[in-house]
């Protein structure tokens, strides 16, 4: 146990110390209708809800405490540049977190998250339930469904909400659980007091990953498409 805290203080002084808001989105004013919708798509894309956990239920008594750090590869860079008011913004963009797991009885898991792109003004609260509905044995595969959902603040001019829904399975090999899922994300996009109309859309989302138990340390890696954006994600994770 003592090797792992630091390995997530580590993440989490990562996370503290994420770069001055460079990028801050405080010009969605000045998108029209089809640059709010991208802008929409890819920062949606980007602060949706990432599981990176496998399929299995944590247990009656399981917990999982860690930090992610990832990117996202963002579709519409030119939109984002001039939300931000002409700043920098990478190919790829950078999202930071600090998630809690919690098993339950019936196979049921609940989840939440705090995370932010380090350089801009983005930040989101998140939660997951997820049902392993097969729990999976020594031949079968787990399967879980999973509901989510994420809340961004931070922008001034800029509501958002995320939910999503997806069908996930895992199988363990020893120490290795390679897992995988599909779904979608539903994104609500509104900006109070300018022009621009609401957008509701839904984006496909599918998912790859593979569980590394170090126990009591957990590595999982995971890569992810939702819409046109592709994310991949780092977590390192107390679990028992």
């Amino acid at each position: 146990m003592k090797h792992s805290f630091p390995l997530l203080a580590a993440a989490a002084l990562a996370l503290a110390q994420a770069p001055a808001r460079a990028a801050d989105f405080n010009l969605i004013r000045l998108l029209n209708q089809a640059e709010f919708r991208a802008f929409s798509e890819d920062v949606g894309a980007a602060a949706s809800y990432k599981g990176v956990i496998p399929a299995e239920s944590l247990g009656l008594i399981g917990f999982d405490l860690g930090a992610t750090a990832g990117v996202t590869e963002v579709s519409n860079r030119d939109v984002l540049r001039k939300a931000a008011g002409g700043a920098s913004i990478p190919k790829a963009v950078p999202v930071t977190s600090l998630r809690v797991h919690k098993g339950l009885p019936f196979d049921v898991d609940i989840g939440a998250t705090l995370m932010q792109l380090p350089g801009t003004n983005v930040r989101a609260v998140g939660g997951e339930l997820r049902w392993a509905f097969v729990a999976g044995s020594t031949l079968m595969p787990a399967l879980a469904v999973r509901v989510s959902g994420t809340r961004l603040s931070g922008v001034d001019g800029l509501d958002m909400d995320t939910v999503g829904a997806d069908l996930s399975i895992s199988k363990g090999f020893a120490m290795l659980t390679p897992y995988a899922g599909i779904g979608s994300v539903q994104v609500k996009s509104a900006a109070p007091g300018s022009s621009l109309r609401d957008e509701r859309f839904t984006l496909p989302r599918r998912f790859v990953g593979l569980n590394i138990a170090l126990v009591p340390l957990a590595l999982v890696l995971e890569g992810e498409r939702t819409g046109k954006a592709t994310s991949y994600n780092v977590k390192a994770a107390i679990r028992f």
